[in-house]
């Protein structure tokens, strides 16, 4: 944090001077600090946007949106397979019904006589 002040008053007193020299005008000094805290407030954001990012990687989490497409894929998958085992569930009674008239058809086993 230090550093950060010190670059702050190292450019309030760059631009007090100018101005005390007249080489800038008090409206030209106060858009270029205006342009400075934009841009330093920019950086921080980018700087703890990054440090965020890297925590919550390490820490296992996932973002919201990544979660939401996993979750639709998931259900996309448990679409297909309930389509799946309803086919199979219509299919199955037409070969257990196919068995069962097989069985139906042989022919009795004759008994083995004895001697």
């Amino acid at each position: 944090m230090a550093k950060s002040s010190n670059d702050l008053f190292s450019t309030l007193r760059t631009y007090i001077s100018k101005v005390t020299e007249g080489e800038k005008s008090p409206a030209e000094v106060a858009a270029a600090l205006n342009g400075w805290a934009r841009e330093s407030a920019d950086a921080l954001k980018s700087k703890i946007h990054e440090e965020v990012e890297a925590s919550v990687a390490k820490m296992g989490f996932v973002k919201r949106d990544e979660f939401d497409r996993l979750a639709a894929q998931v259900a996309a998958m448990k679409g297909g397979a309930s389509t799946k085992k309803a086919s199979a569930k219509k299919a199955a009674p037409k070969k257990s019904a196919t068995k069962k008239s097989a069985v139906k058809k042989s022919a009795p086993k004759k008994k083995a006589v004895k001697k």
